[in-house]
C-alpha cells in the first residue's frame, strides 16, 4: 500500500510540467519517501497545477477541511507544494513541479542520502528528450506591446 502511494505521487509529478520520469532502479521513489511523509504523499496526489482553497482539495482527498489545511500548511513550509496568501483571504495551494519547485526548496534540507539519490536521478530527470515533451514555460498573450 505504502509503495502504491509513492508510485501514484511519482506518476502525478510526471504529468506536471518538467515531468518526473521513472527509472529502472526506483531512485525517484526513494527521493519521494525522503521528502514526503505517507500522509503528505496521499494528499499531494490531489493537488492540481492551479491555486485552490484547501477545502476544494479536502473534498477530492476525502479528508476534513481542517486536516487538509494543517497538512497543506506543513507541506508548503517544507517546499512540497506552492502556496499563495492574500490579506483577508484563505490561502491557496497548488501542485509544484519537482524541478523548478520541490527540488529547489530543499536547499536547506539536504542530507547525504538525498544528495546521493538526486545525483543518481538527475541524468534521467534532466534528459533533454523528456524536457522537449513537456515544456515548463509558455507565452501568454497580453494584447499589448511590452
Amino acid at each position: 500500500m505504502e509503495n502504491d502511494i509513492y508510485l501514484k505521487l511519482a506518476h502525478h509529478l510526471d504529468h506536471l510540467p518538467g515531468g518526473y520520469p521513472a527509472t529502472a532502479s526506483g531512485v525517484e521513489l526513494r527521493i519521494l519517501r525522503q521528502l514526503f511523509s505517507l500522509e503528505e504523499a496521499q494528499l499531494a496526489i490531489h493537488l492540481v497545477p492551479r491555486p485552490e482553497e484547501s477545502s476544494e482539495i479536502a473534498k477530492r482527498a476525502q479528508i476534513s477541511d481542517e486536516e487538509a489545511e494543517q497538512r497543506l500548511n506543513r507541506m508548503a513550509r517544507k517546499g512540497l507544494v506552492f502556496s499563495l496568501e492574500f490579506e483577508g483571504k484563505p490561502p491557496l495551494y497548488m501542485a509544484s513541479s519537482f524541478v523548478i519547485g520541490i527540488w529547489e526548496a530543499q536547499v536547506k534540507n539536504l542530507t547525504p542520502m538525498l544528495n546521493r539519490d538526486i545525483r543518481e536521478y538527475f541524468p534521467t530527470l534532466i534528459n533533454t528528450d523528456v524536457l522537449k515533451k513537456q515544456t515548463q514555460l509558455r507565452t501568454i498573450p497580453v494584447g499589448q506591446s511590452i
